[in-house]
């Protein structure tokens, strides 16, 4: 079994997916984390690799940047993999002051102006909500690690480089923790589809101080999320 974008054969694809949205941060969680680790798909260098964390099968694999990418890598995984459960591991920038620079933030929901749920439900709106069972595990994983997170909505936005001088102001004031670039796509396929899926976040960047992580605490911090996700395995 091929797609256009995955090459990996049937079988070379465990039920539970990671999604960094680097694949060479794909390549670097394999080869740090997991066990008898092989690369089962280079198109387009979206890497992903397959092994095994604590006798369970886990397969680690790039999403690229914003909803387009995640969803045509969800939903092949999905539709063409058999996947049941895709953890998207990212990094985002905190909106509240009272979210920190290397905070771990695991995204309850997520708001968004893109109209990729919309179309989905014939123009009407739609909640993008993580996978309570996911979020209940991903909690108790980080209390047992020790490692402190904020639970709640963030926002999935489609521009980087966003024009508009208030939309900051009013997203803090909505309660939104962070923004971030996929997690509404990646809840819009997993509504769809009837699968699980969770996105745990580590803030790179502050948008209020300008604060953000050098390279090396990058590496470091981002280490916490990767093992908040892979503690929630069963």
């Amino acid at each position: 079994m091929t797609t256009p974008h995955i090459a990996a054969k049937t079988g070379d694809i465990a039920s539970t997916v990671l999604m960094p949205g680097d694949p060479l941060r794909a390549k670097h969680i394999a080869e740090t984390f997991l066990q008898d680790v092989r690369c089962v798909n280079e198109v387009r260098n979206m890497f992903a690799y397959t092994g095994s964390y604590q006798g369970k099968a886990v397969t680690v694999m790039g999403s690229g940047m914003g909803v387009p990418s995640m969803s045509i890598y969800a939903t092949e995984l999905v539709k063409f993999y058999d996947v049941k459960r895709i953890v998207r591991i990212g990094s985002c920038g905190a909106l509240p002051l009272s979210v920190k620079v290397r905070d771990v933030v695991i995204a309850m929901g997520a708001s968004t102006d893109s109209s990729v749920n919309r179309n989905r439900l014939q123009g009407l709106d739609f909640a993008a909500l993580g996978s309570f069972g996911l979020i209940e595990k991903a909690v108790a994983a980080a209390r047992q690690k020790q490692i402190p997170v904020q639970v709640g909505n963030v926002f999935t936005s489609d521009l980087f480089y966003n024009p508009n001088p208030t939309l900051f102001d009013t997203l803090e004031k909505y309660g939104i923790l962070a923004v971030e670039m996929e997690a509404a796509g990646l809840y819009g396929v997993a509504a769809e589809y009837g699968i699980e899926a969770l996105s745990i976040l580590t803030v790179s960047d502050h948008i209020r101080s300008g604060e953000s992580l050098s390279a090396e605490l990058r590496q470091t911090s981002f280490n916490d999320m990767v093992e908040i996700a892979l503690g929630m395995l069963d």
